[in-house]
């Protein structure tokens, strides 16, 4: 009975939805809209027009609402975790606590499999990046709204759909791998570190550009009436599903790579095998 019944739901909902889809391509696309797809577009990268109060005390993207509130939520549950829940952890792990440290555990050995040396902070640091880039880009799927400054009611973009919030990541892990060179080599770990001076500009937009596509994307299909039903719900949720995954292994893993490469200790060559080479450059000539 119960798999019947299943069964006939799945029928029914099905049913709606082809009704639905049909039409809306009977129906076709209504006149009258408010702007053009490439304002559209444009606006979702720029964030021009569609603006919120930060406060009242001045107008910001909405990419800067999500970033403060993913930031006070995530803060605010590091904290609960860290007072009420890691104190009881158990020798036979719960399902909470084989979820979290899953987590660590993967992030501490991308640090040490990649970065030999020095590599307590950047086990922790790769852990609050990815926890940051992975739930800040399931952050759009929530739908949490939000007013402009023209009272249209919008909601709320992944963080670092923004480029301001890329290139911000991007520098900060430029930092650390910068730190990782000076801890170990000093002034000669700076100059291993520069010498890739393109590395934040390239992370920063490799993050921008993979999320940004998949905003346009889901744009796009609520742009035209035809294709706004259904599909925007398994386009949004693939794409930032696959972006959520990819950008933070991703940016982890250069960032462990660089760092573990300007970290690693130098060694100076010994003398006879400098006067050899020194020799055999004579010959060659």
């Amino acid at each position: 009975m119960k798999n019947n019944r299943k069964a006939v739901r799945f029928i029914i909902w099905l049913c709606i939805t082809v009704a639905l889809l049909v039409g809306s391509l009977v129906l076709g696309s209504p006149g009258g809209k408010q702007e053009t797809i490439q304002e559209t577009m444009r606006d979702a990268v720029l964030h021009g027009d569609n603006k919120i109060s930060f406060f009242g005390m001045k107008d910001v993207n909405p990419a800067l609402i999500s970033a403060v509130t993913l930031t006070v939520v995530l803060l605010a549950a590091a904290a609960l975790i860290r007072i009420f829940v890691i104190p009881k952890f158990k020798n036979v792990p719960g399902k909470f606590q084989l979820l979290l440290e899953q987590a660590v555990g993967m992030f501490d050995g991308l640090a040490k499999s990649n970065s030999p040396h020095k590599n307590g902070f950047l086990g922790a640091y790769l852990f609050g990046a990815g926890s940051y880039i992975f739930i800040g880009t399931l952050f759009e799927l929530f739908g949490f709204q939000g007013v402009t400054t023209r009272g249209m009611s919008i909601a709320l973009p992944a963080p670092l759909s923004d480029i301001n919030a890329a290139i911000a990541l991007g520098c900060l892990s430029y930092l650390v791998i910068l730190s990782g060179g000076i801890s170990v080599n000093g002034v000669r770990g700076v100059g291993r570190t520069l010498k890739d001076f393109s590395l934040p500009i390239s992370m920063s937009f490799r993050l921008f550009g993979a999320l940004l596509s998949g905003l346009l994307v889901t744009e796009l299909v609520y742009y035209y009436i035809n294709l706004s039903f259904v599909l925007p719900v398994i386009v949004g949720v693939l794409f930032t599903l696959l972006h959520a995954l990819i950008q933070t292994y991703v940016l982890t893993m250069l960032t462990a790579l660089f760092y573990g490469e300007v970290s690693e200790p130098y060694q100076k060559k010994p003398k006879k095998a400098k006067k050899a080479k020194k020799h055999h450059k004579q010959a060659i000539a």
